[in-house]
């Protein structure tokens, strides 16, 4: 990973979909790539099947691009010539990078043929004057209603439900639950006892195969949700959050853009009678929850240079607010927060310190925020967690701290000022960003009750800060494996450690239970080898300087469920799981904890002793959040299962729901 044109964080423990970057070499040399008289017409035949067999998925059906970036164009073209202007350069990258899950699995002659045929493109292309990749262009977005909303449903949240989540345990009016991101609910009629028992009685078809990361919304027996982007379209759903019964949808439009991992929405935000959903090229959007049609749409940053949204936005006193993902680029991070009403923004906060940064490497220098930010509202404060600085894994040209990336920040909720931060890894070589969402709750220290932030990081640690200043008060014991060379600048040769790149924690959101003052965190040991290549600048392309891949065949690879004691900072138990974990965790009153893997299953916990007491599988990797909520008095779980593109787990295209059987 980390080619000029490469797919960057797209490590997967997989071996089914071969990725190739950039264009490929057929025989060592000196002379430019792409020559017509360097491949045979019979080569280039022979690579179109090796193409679809393997490289299809993410570069597209055409080389147009999709979950990797397009093998055709201008900016391609300007990859070859000055990043690997000879076969021999290819060659390197090639031999030794790719594919980024099993460097060197095809054989020679596939990676000859395969090159052959993205290159005849490139000349066939030129031959009809089409060398530009075609800009994708958003139409309006079509809507289908397939029954009316049922009567009576009152689907419109206020700022008082949502100051009042944590009571309401009825509905699930927000990602994380309530402001704190705690994913918690009071519920208890699901418990130990009568667990085994439950039962699937729903599931929705989205007709959308892919990478699926969204939490549901529901609210008084409405459940809304979002899908991935799928041939640059994605969905917003309004479902009868008992049967699974669509009530309509709405399909959104999408122009062009460039992502890295995994074309993936995490969900929608409804407040004020209005869903609200970020799409991949950069839009807000804001739908009529009753009927499914658009309000407004505005642009809130440039899909062209390497910004994508895929978080699920925080609404607050009339604001949406929202960040933007694409660290793999060279662009700068921001939270900005607008007008829920008009779409009008009403400030916005950048995430690079220019003091932190070498020359001018600030105006490049990542730290996004791609997940969701939780709300202090006594203290008035949004707090949310940072991304990798830029490059990723190369910090030659950006000495220094590197603030705000790899951190716990907090802004004034009403102007975006900064209050605090707490930076977790200071100049972070090894793409450890602190993505999870972080948590809200209350430590014991020394006798005092003091509100805290938690975060579950990549590095391994669960750093907990006083959300009043952002002083740390502990870090947790290690969740995950630590390799004794850990920290080590990556090199040439390459550097073999734990945590791999992925973590630690991925973005996948923890829950924390009052009951039993556990923070419940989804993590992985991954095995992994960085290495170190020539950092690209062109505009628009991945920027990385580095490479990571998992290390086979005897490498570590497997899944921790972890409980942390917030208190102290002492692991409580942890469930081992063969595949390493991505998704997230609810935990409930009935003393249970439920998280999905990537095999399909769907799993409930004890949360006390962490005995797993019930699972089902669901047949596509269960990546995604669960969520609980009532209807008509009957408590259901639901969640997505739609596997997970960076860990190569089985895709699907469902939303599950459960409940026990009626009495």
């Amino acid at each position: 990973m980390g080619a000029a044109f490469g797919l960057g964080r797209n490590v997967r423990i997989g071996a089914s979909a071969t990725l190739l970057i950039g264009g490929l070499l057929l025989i060592g040399g000196t002379k430019p790539a792409g020559g017509a008289a360097d491949y045979s017409a019979a080569q280039a035949a022979a690579g179109a099947a090796v193409y679809q067999a393997h490289c299809s998925q993410c570069h597209g059906a055409s080389l147009q691009g999709g979950a990797g970036p397009a093998l055709k164009g201008t900016a391609f073209q300007k990859s070859l010539k000055t990043v690997y202007p000879t076969f021999a350069k290819l060659e390197n990258f090639t031999q030794t990078q790719m594919p980024d899950n099993a460097p060197g699995s095809l054989t020679h002659t596939q990676y000859v043929n395969v090159t052959a045929f993205v290159l005849a493109q490139q000349s066939a292309a030129a031959a009809h004057g089409t060398t530009s990749v075609e800009i994708v262009r958003a139409s309006a977005p079509t809507r289908h209603t397939f029954m009316t909303m049922p009567a009576g449903a009152d689907v419109t949240i206020t700022d008082a439900m949502l100051m009042g989540a944590s009571g309401d345990a009825n509905n699930w009016l927000m990602g994380g639950k309530t402001y704190t991101n705690d994913r918690y609910s009071a519920l208890d009629q699901i418990s130990t006892d009568n667990v085994a028992s439950l039962q699937l009685v729903g599931l929705v078809q989205t007709g959308f195969t892919a990478s699926f990361e969204t939490t549901p919304v529901v609210v008084n027996g409405i459940m809304y949700a979002s899908t991935p982007t799928v041939n640059n379209k994605m969905k917003v759903m309004a479902i009868d959050a008992a049967t699974g019964a669509r009530i309509w949808e709405t399909t959104n439009n999408l122009g062009s853009f460039l992502i890295c991992c995994g074309p993936v929405n995490r969900g929608v935000a409804v407040a004020y009678g209005s869903v609200y959903v970020l799409t991949l090229d950069d839009h807000l959007v804001a739908l009529d929850a009753r009927t499914g049609a658009q309000r407004w749409s505005v642009q809130v940053a440039d899909p062209s240079v390497g910004y994508s949204e895929t978080m699920t936005p925080t609404i607050y006193q009339g604001s949406v607010i929202v960040g933007s993902a694409g660290g793999e680029w060279a662009i700068r991070g921001f939270v900005a927060a607008y007008d829920a009403q008009s779409g009008k923004q009403r400030w916005r906060w950048n995430s690079t310190d220019p003091k932190t940064y070498e020359g001018t490497s600030w105006k490049q220098g990542g730290a996004m925020v791609w997940t969701t930010p939780s709300i202090d509202t006594k203290l008035g404060l949004v707090i949310f967690s940072t991304g990798n600085p830029n490059p990723d894994l190369s910090g030659i040209h950006r000495k220094g701290d590197n603030l705000y990336s790899d951190s716990i920040v907090a802004l004034d909720i009403k102007t975006g000022k900064l209050r605090w931060y707490y930076q977790e890894v200071k100049h972070d070589v090894w793409d450890y960003d602190a993505v999870s969402p972080v948590v809200l709750f209350d430590v014991n220290q020394g006798g005092t009750t003091i509100p805290a932030a938690g975060e579950a990081g990549k590095v391994g640690w669960f750093f907990i800060v006083d959300r009043r200043n952002g002083h740390l008060i502990r870090k947790s014991a290690p969740y995950v494996l630590f390799s004794k060379n850990m920290f080590t600048t990556p090199t040439a040769k390459g550097v073999v450690m734990l945590p791999g790149a992925n973590g630690g924690a991925e973005w996948s959101p923890a829950a924390y239970s009052p009951k039993t003052r556990l923070v419940y965190v989804l993590g992985m040991d991954q095995l992994m080898r960085f290495t170190t290549h020539p950092v690209n600048a062109a505009p628009g392309q991945l920027r990385l300087g580095s490479a990571f891949i998992n290390v086979e065949p005897h490498g570590l690879q497997d899944g921790r469920f972890v409980a942390i004691n917030t208190d102290t900072g002492a692991i409580a138990w942890t469930a081992m799981t063969p595949q390493p974990l991505i998704g997230g965790a609810l935990a409930t009153a009935g003393n249970l904890v439920f998280m999905g893997e990537g095999d399909g299953d769907f799993d409930a916990f004890d949360a006390t002793t962490g005995k797993k007491v019930w699972h089902y599988n669901l047949g596509a990797g269960v990546n995604a959040p669960p969520i609980t909520y009532t209807v008509n008095g009957q408590q259901y779980i639901a969640v997505a299962a739609g596997g997970n593109f960076q860990l190569d787990y089985p895709l699907g295209d469902a939303i599950a729901i459960f409940k026990l059987p009626s009495k």
